[in-house]
């Protein structure tokens, strides 16, 4: 049984669009509402974090419709079709005194996202062999990263402004909906989705027989409460960053096009550490890794918050980060999954995104709170302490470390366990 590797990135053009997005969202968002509207940060904070509270019933609400349905292709299409209309939109509401409009239109955009992330993420799982799924899994999230990277070039190039002058972010917004356009079209005539799914061999009677999702023992439930504990907080830090860089970048060390520089820096360093990451991790454990990529986090972390000029060891810290998050991201999920038997994997899955995303909402409110009324030198430090605090609780977790076998091919040294 072999991978269809041209397949595969066919389907991950879904994905690509949708992080491209979500990077443009993170990164121009923010600096509209503080720029052009005059939104402070805690509120800005609590505008961010609504696309993870759509997300929290929205994605399990579409994923389950699509279920029923049959079908991801309607949910990708209509969805994207939704998204692309509604980003120009808002781009074009760039401009003083019009936020009510702005925030309106901006909920329905992410109701819009809302409706296809699930379907889009399900559709290669639909159509890919169980026993190469992790292979599959690998190239779709290096197709997420290029659509991340894409879209931090287009804001280097695009997304400065003459000193003293508001920025005109249309270009950026256009770049990003023409990708999304592109892969959409790609994936709905590249992809057969009733013919390829036709093709995927059942699975065996006996394994659905064992999956019986019995309840966990107490041992593996503490462990299980820690690793989602650790997720929570891990994202709490790394989140915070993310979304309060571009406004930390700009109110502290310099332009805009310095802090694109630099996130692209730390994904590009993430994307080629997937592949070296899944190796070590497969001789020496998830949690050891786990453990070596929260500690060159926390310790890049606390390394920013002392910078106070922009030079190039910021850019060195990037890399850095980007492997430590790498380090985690390959190895946290896996971690919980493993931990489940065979008819509860969506169940912990879910429980694994709740606790992300529910992290996600709170940190850019507590941030942007720190931001705005202590100021913005607490960015760091904040991001420091939630990620040691992941290291402690991490230190405790005794379940969920099986060392996979030696892979085939080393995209299936990462993200292993389906």
């Amino acid at each position: 049984m072999k991978l269809n590797n041209k397949r595969t990135i066919l389907i991950g053009f879904a994905f690509l669009s949708i992080s491209a997005f979500w990077q443009m969202y993170d990164t121009i968002i923010p600096l509209i509402l503080r720029d052009t509207f005059g939104v402070g940060d805690s509120l800005s904070g609590w505008i961010m974090a609504l696309d993870n509270v759509f997300a929290l019933f929205m994605l399990p609400l579409f994923g389950k419709i699509s279920d029923k349905v049959g079908r991801r292709m309607p949910f990708i299409v209509g969805g994207t079709a939704a998204a692309v209309i509604l980003n120009m939109l808002l781009s074009v509401l760039n401009v003083p005194g019009r936020l009510p409009l702005f925030f309106v239109v901006l909920g329905l955009l992410l109701i819009a996202m809302g409706t296809y992330r699930s379907p889009a993420v399900a559709l290669m799982p639909d159509v890919t062999p169980k026993p190469l799924r992790s292979k599959a899994n690998a190239i779709i999230n290096l197709m997420g990263a290029l659509g991340g990277v894409f879209t931090l070039l287009v804001i280097k190039v695009f997304g400065g402004a003459p000193e003293g002058e508001r920025a005109n972010y249309f270009p950026v917004f256009l770049a990003v909906s023409a990708l999304m356009v592109i892969a959409v079209t790609v994936v709905s005539r590249k992809v057969d989705e009733r013919k390829l799914r036709a093709e995927v061999p059942q699975e065996p009677e006996e394994e659905k027989q064992e999956a019986t999702g019995g309840k966990l023992p107490p041992e593996m439930m503490r462990s299980l409460a820690l690793i989602l504990c650790s997720v929570s907080l891990w994202f709490m830090g790394y989140n915070a960053v993310t979304t309060a860089y571009s406004k930390y970048f700009t109110r502290m060390w310099g332009d805009l096009s310095g802090a694109a520089s630099c996130l692209m820096i730390a994904t590009v360093g993430a994307v080629v550490s997937y592949i070296p990451v899944g190796m070590i991790s497969s001789k020496i454990g998830r949690k050891k890794m786990i453990l070596l990529g929260v500690t060159v986090l926390t310790t890049c972390f606390a390394l920013a918050g002392t910078v106070k000029v922009f030079t190039f060891g910021v850019y060195v810290l990037f890399v850095l980060i980007g492997f430590a998050w790498a380090s985690i991201n390959v190895n946290s999920y896996p971690m919980v999954v493993e931990i489940s038997k065979g008819s509860d994997v969506g169940k912990y899955t879910g429980l694994y995104y709740t606790f992300s995303m529910s992290a996600q909402i709170l940190t850019p409110v507590v941030s942007g709170w720190l931001l705005e009324h202590v100021g913005y030198h607490t960015l760091f430090p904040y991001a420091a302490c939630m990620t040691g605090a992941a290291f402690i609780t991490m230190l405790f977790v005794k379940h969920g470390d099986n060392r996979p076998e030696k892979a085939k091919s080393l995209l299936e040294n990462f993200d292993v366990d389906d």
